[in-house]
C-alpha cells in the first residue's frame, strides 16, 4: 500500500475542510458557467485564420491580354516572380528564401518533388551571376569615383 493510500484510509477529510485541492464552496466554479466570461467571443477569428482567409480570396488579373481569376496569394506570387526576374535584387532574395522554405517543408511531408526544376535552378544561378557581376562593376566604379575624389 501506498503512502496516500494509507493516509487517506485512516484521516479522511470532511467536505466541508479547505485546504489544498479543496477550495472554499463559495468560490469554486459553477457548473455551466465560464470561468472566464469575458473571455473571446465565440466566432471571433485570431490574425492567422483571418491572413489565411484574406489569401484565399479571389482577385481578376490580365495576364497576356486574358483576364484570369487567382487567388491573392497567387497574384502576389506571380508579382514576386516577375520583380525577381526584371532584376529587383530584394525580389529575388525573398523568393530564394520562399523557396527554400517551400522545400524544405515538403522535404519534411516525404514528397520528393523538387520546387525548382533544373531549367528553374538554371535562369536563378544566371540571374545571380549576373547581378555578382554588377556588383563587382558597382564596386571598381565607386573605387575609382572614391579615388577620384580624394586627388581633387
Amino acid at each position: 500500500m501506498t503512502k496516500n493510500a494509507e493516509d487517506a484510509g485512516t484521516n479522511p477529510k470532511p467536505l466541508n475542510q479547505v485546504g489544498y485541492g479543496s477550495p472554499p464552496e463559495s468560490t469554486r466554479f459553477k457548473k455551466g458557467v465560464s470561468g472566464n466570461p469575458k473571455g473571446r467571443p465565440k466566432g471571433s477569428v485570431n490574425v492567422a485564420t483571418s491572413f489565411a482567409k484574406a489569401l484565399r480570396e479571389k482577385v481578376v488579373i490580365n495576364e497576356r491580354g486574358q483576364r484570369k481569376t487567382v487567388t491573392k496569394l497567387e497574384a502576389a506570387l506571380k508579382q514576386l516572380v516577375n520583380k525577381a526576374a526584371s532584376g529587383d535584387l530584394r525580389a529575388l532574395r525573398q523568393l530564394i528564401e520562399l523557396a527554400r522554405d517551400a522545400e524544405a517543408k515538403q522535404s519534411l511531408s516525404g514528397e520528393k518533388q523538387p520546387v525548382l526544376t533544373d531549367l528553374d535552378q538554371e535562369v536563378i544561378e544566371g540571374i545571380l551571376k549576373r547581378f555578382s557581376t554588377t556588383s563587382e562593376e558597382d564596386q571598381d566604379n565607386q573605387e575609382v569615383s572614391d579615388a577620384s575624389n580624394k586627388r581633387g
